[in-house]
């Protein structure tokens, strides 16, 4: 059984920093792109980053320079690590996967064939 799960979410202020993990059992997220996805109360899914299975990394332009997806393939894990967080980063946390090599095209999110539960991030002071 496919499962991702997500953590490492929480409250931080603004300008500070979290580091997200997607763990994955069932399968190994080396032969897998994976990608983190987040909703805003009120608002639709955004795609923020994606790591395709040869490493190549798409990151969203809101939050290119500030924040990093990156595999551990020891752990079996990928992170995402979110520098100078901002107040509208504040959203659900969602890791997600589907089958083959690469990325889903920016936006496709409905690509994604496996979802996380997800883990909230809240920026404030």
């Amino acid at each position: 059984q496919v499962q991702l799960v997500e953590s490492g979410g929480g409250l931080v202020q603004p300008g500070g920093s979290l580091r997200l993990s997607c763990a994955a059992s069932g399968f190994s997220l080396d032969y897998y792109p994976i990608g983190w996805i987040r909703q805003a109360p009120g608002k639709g899914r955004e795609g923020v980053a994606c790591i395709s299975t040869n490493g190549r990394t798409h990151v969203a332009d809101s939050v290119k320079g500030r924040f990093t997806i990156a595999r551990d393939n020891a752990k079996n894990t990928v992170s995402l690590q979110m520098n100078s967080l901002k107040p509208e980063d504040t959203a659900q946390y969602y890791c997600a996967t589907t089958r083959g090599y690469n990325c889903p095209p920016a936006g496709a999110l409905r690509d994604y064939t496996y979802w996380g539960q997800g883990t909230q991030v809240t920026v404030s002071s």
